[in-house]
């Protein structure tokens, strides 16, 4: 069994309104651990965002309402990334109420703020050491802001399944048609996620997960809401097989508050197996 940790805000939204209630019996489970904003997570300071997004970026997400919101989301994910990296716990799901994977250097939008995942890793460099990292995102759209902010890094891989196919090395689109089966975007993801994570061998993975290409969301391509846990699967496995584990689970897109409670349990159990 893995040690798993639920790093919840409660600044999330009508989407996620069924939790944590909709973590009943999960929260019973030994080897899972909960963090809830305001007592165990900290928002991000200004000195790491500033390792990640430009001043003139940051004063423009201050003056929304989104704000502290943005601080607490993104201060989950950094310190879910720290609690695994110093061994307290193997993997993480961090719920947010402002996304991540749109926010770049100097911009954000649809939906995003601050990227959570830029931090984390920036974090994990000043104070560990660390060095190669590796983000896959499942969300239907395309992860703009992160690669925004890597695409001249070479310690780090990004894989984005989305609407386009390209290969540049460290960063990679694989595209995904709408109407598509579960078997067949499972299929494209063992494909090429799998071996290219293999070959990188990142020290943790963060995946930038989206509901949102679930059949009924905005970002629909067809996939039912139990290709999400099979999802978790893929990723847990190759994790597990070139850094102990060390995984981040990052929610981004999707609006369906159904879909949220029926998968994001089954997702979380997938990580604390």
């Amino acid at each position: 069994m893995k040690q798993t940790g639920i790093f919840f805000l409660h600044l999330i939204g009508e989407r996620l309104s069924d939790f944590p209630q909709g973590l009943e019996g999960l929260l019973d489970k030994p080897n899972v651990h909960f963090y809830e904003a305001f007592y165990e997570v900290t928002p991000t300071p200004a000195e790491l965002l500033l390792k990640v997004h430009s001043p003139r970026m940051i004063e423009g997400v201050q003056q929304t309402i989104y704000y502290e919101t943005a601080l607490y989301s993104t201060g989950g994910t950094v310190q879910a990334a720290e609690r695994i990296w110093r061994g307290e716990i193997d993997n993480a799901f961090v719920f947010t109420g402002s996304g991540d994977h749109h926010a770049g250097r100097d911009y954000f939008g649809g939906g995003c703020h601050f990227n959570g995942a830029a931090l984390a890793i920036a974090n994990l460099r000043d104070k560990f050491g660390a060095r190669r990292f590796a983000i896959l995102d499942t969300d239907s759209h395309h992860g703009d802001g992160t690669r925004d902010i890597f695409s001249d890094d070479e310690d780090v891989l990004h894989i984005c399944l989305c609407s386009q196919d390209q290969d540049h090395g460290t960063y990679v689109d694989v595209a995904i048609p709408y109407s598509v089966s579960d078997e067949e975007y499972l299929s494209r993801l063992e494909a090429e996620f799998t071996p290219r994570v293999a070959a990188f061998k990142p020290e943790i993975v963060f995946w930038e997960f989206g509901y949102d290409a679930t059949s009924g969301d905005y970002g629909s391509k067809g996939l039912s809401p139990d290709c999400h846990p099979k999802i978790a699967r893929i990723v847990s496995r190759a994790t597990a097989d070139v850094c102990q584990g060390r995984m981040v689970a990052i929610l981004c897109g999707g609006s369906r508050r159904d879909i949220a409670r029926y998968c994001i349990p089954k997702i979380i159990t997938c990580l604390a197996e």
